[in-house]
């Protein structure tokens, strides 16, 4: 242990003697505290708080970060209290502690809203302090990096986590390095044989890569001194989860993957960086559409770099960044590059509110949303690749990927969404449901007698523009009942129920319905105001299922598969019954199968192709190795029609690893 504390003593340098006293007796403290307790590998539990604070001091954090990533599990897994703490290190260590703390803790009856709130209350906690979600970061970051003493089915389920939340959240951070380590991690996990193949290719391809990159390397420094410029080359081989998705989007093996290798051009101003980009077009003709410029429009995390692909010597595909050593220290530290240099010139701390990623965070914590449909926004909103759109006057706009015109003009204005009346993508005219493409000039065309439609719900991708369309049709259109996920359509007035007399009316409204999650929500039809809909126990009815509603004595409407064996045994259900459907975003047919399968590394690309030859669309889908060592796979897709449902299932039948489909 004590090598273990030298080494770490070591990575302080750049603080000062006294932050280093602090830092080190917090060490100190936190490895007495500790003393007794082992974590699933064996080793002592403290060299978890130390690894998390050495990945900080890494991300040149302040040396209150460093001191409480020390004692981020103390006053949850040990007798320290906050007294102490603060007594010791002060109020601010302590309030990041609590935060950190905080997330830790909650305890719910479920799993999946445990998870949710989990996550809600960490990104609200981002709100007051972008330091307490750095700690969990690197706190998850190690704790990945330790999985494989975990069962399996809890290392599957914290990768996944990871993959859907952790690394896109580093990604909007914009702290590159932990994003990857995190994506790579997980697909160890989740995927352990395509893991082990990409590794070992990459492995028996390194020398040759290596040389050939050298070679590049040199002609690219010959150019630039020809042009007085500077540079470092930095040469990058493709972490395995891009590699992963490029196998995956493109359905190709491994050995059919060419754009494997990477350089990275660092110089010092703009300028250069436009320079060094015309050297590497002139030395090797560029890739159509493989040209991104993030200098001129950086991401909404202040990423900023040139990226462009090239087919160089023998063939192959090489993708050049170029970028100033500025930009390169925001890429890969993002938020703590910046939190770092104002540290370092003794300014304010860089605010919250500075980032897009808060703003738009504290804009969803007032619509009050359930856990389960906060987390559902934040996957779809905040998580997701984005896209940039021009206004006509050029000011550039940043919206999820997916998004429509209704959504862009929603996010100009409130009255510009209302009123919008139809829309131009580059001069010409496109339907409001038409998703926008990067880079698009896009023109509202509006008029005082337009007004938003229900069908409008149906296709935006935007929390904003959902919520003031939802907040319209209920001041405007008496005809609808909404509220969150629920659209009732008066079909005509129902019997209104006596409070005396607990007996339900015997005709309903015509309810379309979207359920993301199992909780209840809440309901008005007819004369009640809090009617509940609820999921029943007996059928669990899921995304995609065929359902009905019934009116129950006293416990709102319960929502029935309706193939449920159950329904017979119910009293008067068929004057009780309400139809229900699942809100889509389109009116197309959703269904679910489910495959098992012989081991192989395409067959989730295979399934997704089948599909798409018959204009279908995989919704979602998870592969899972077996106690057998078969692949388990769980789909949903959409159709247009109903009965091409039995002829995408005989094509993927025909899939040669697959053995069974449900």
């Amino acid at each position: 242990m004590q090598t273990r504390l030298e080494q770490f003593e070591n990575q302080l340098i750049r603080y000062t003697p006294e932050e280093r006293a602090k830092i080190m007796e917090a060490l100190h403290w936190g490895e007495e505290l500790h003393r007794e307790q082992k974590r699933a590998s064996g080793e002592p539990f403290y060299i978890h708080p130390m690894k998390v604070a050495e990945i900080l001091i890494q991300l040149e954090m302040d040396y209150e970060t460093i001191i409480a990533a020390l004692l981020h599990d103390v006053l949850e897994d040990t007798g320290g209290t906050k007294k102490e703490m603060q007594r010791r290190f002060g109020k601010e260590v302590v309030a990041l502690v609590n935060g950190v703390t905080k997330i830790s803790i909650l305890r719910a009856k479920s799993k999946s809203i445990q998870g949710a709130e989990t996550i809600r209350k960490m990104l609200f906690a981002m709100t007051k302090d972008i330091r307490v979600i750095l700690i969990k970061l690197a706190d998850k970051l190690h704790n990945m990096s330790t999985l494989e003493y975990l069962p399996e089915d809890k290392r599957k389920r914290i990768a996944q986590e990871c993959l859907d939340i952790y690394a896109p959240l580093a990604d909007r951070l914009g702290i590159s390095w932990v994003k990857i380590e995190l994506e790579d991690l997980a697909l160890k996990h989740l995927h352990p044989l395509v893991y082990t193949q990409i590794k070992e290719a990459m492995t028996e391809k390194k020398k040759k890569r290596a040389d050939y990159l050298k070679r590049v390397e040199r002609t690219i420094q010959q150019e630039a001194r020809k042009e007085s410029i500077t540079i470092d080359i930095q040469s990058r081989a493709k972490h395995f989860f891009s590699i992963y998705l490029k196998m995956r989007r493109r359905q190709k093996n491994f050995s059919e993957i060419h754009d494997l290798l990477g350089l990275r051009i660092l110089c010092d101003t703009t300028g250069e960086c436009y320079t060094l980009l015309g050297i590497v077009h002139k030395l090797w003709p560029p890739i159509e559409g493989r040209f991104k410029d993030y200098i001129a429009m950086p991401k909404s995390n202040q990423y900023q770099s040139l990226h462009t692909t090239v087919m160089c010597w023998e063939g192959k595909q090489l993708e050049i960044q170029i970028r100033t050593r500025q930009m390169h220290a925001t890429a890969e530290m993002g938020i703590a590059a910046h939190w770092s240099y104002k540290r370092r010139q003794g300014k304010d701390r860089i605010r919250s509110e500075d980032l897009a990623i808060i703003n738009k965070l504290k804009s969803l914590n007032g619509r009050g949303y359930s856990s389960a449909e906060f987390l559902a926004e934040i996957k779809s909103e905040l998580l997701k690749d984005t896209i940039y759109v021009f206004t006509p006057r050029g000011d550039i706009i940043e919206l999820p990927k997916g998004a429509t015109a209704l959504d862009f003009a929603y996010h100009i204005h409130t009255e510009v969404g209302n009123h919008c009346l139809g829309a131009k993508a580059d001069g010409s005219i496109i339907s409001l449901s038409t998703e926008l493409k990067n880079t698009q000039v896009v023109d509202i065309i509006t008029s005082n007698s337009a007004h938003p439609h229900v069908n409008w719900l149906k296709f935006v991708k935007t929390a904003r523009a959902r919520g003031k369309i939802r907040h319209w049709l209920n001041q405007h259109d008496d005809s609808l009942i909404i509220d969150k996920n629920i659209i009732a359509k008066k079909r005509q007035e129902p019997q209104t129920i006596q409070e005396e007399q607990p007996q339900e009316a015997q005709e309903a409204g015509e309810i379309i319905k979207q359920i993301v999650d199992k909780a209840k929500v809440a309901f008005k039809i007819g004369g009640e105001k809090n009617m509940m809909i609820t999921m029943a126990k007996c059928c669990a009815p899921a995304t995609g299922d065929d359902i009905i509603g019934y009116i129950s004595r006293g416990r709102g409407i319960i929502v029935h598969r309706r193939d449920c064996p159950n329904l017979a045994h119910i009293n008067e259900f068929e004057e009780r019954s309400v139809e229900v459907e699942w809100e889509a975003a389109t009116p197309r047919a959703t269904r679910r199968f489910q495959i098992t399968a012989r081991m192989t590394s395409d067959l989730f690309s295979e399934i997704e192709g089948a599909i798409r030859k018959y204009r279908g669309h995989l919704i979602e889908g998870k592969l899972e190795e077996n106690e057998r060592g078969n692949l388990t796979g769980f789909f949903t897709m959409e159709l247009d029609h109903k009965e091409d449902f039995k002829t995408v299932l005989k094509s993927i039948r025909t899939i040669p690893s697959v053995m069974s489909i449900h």
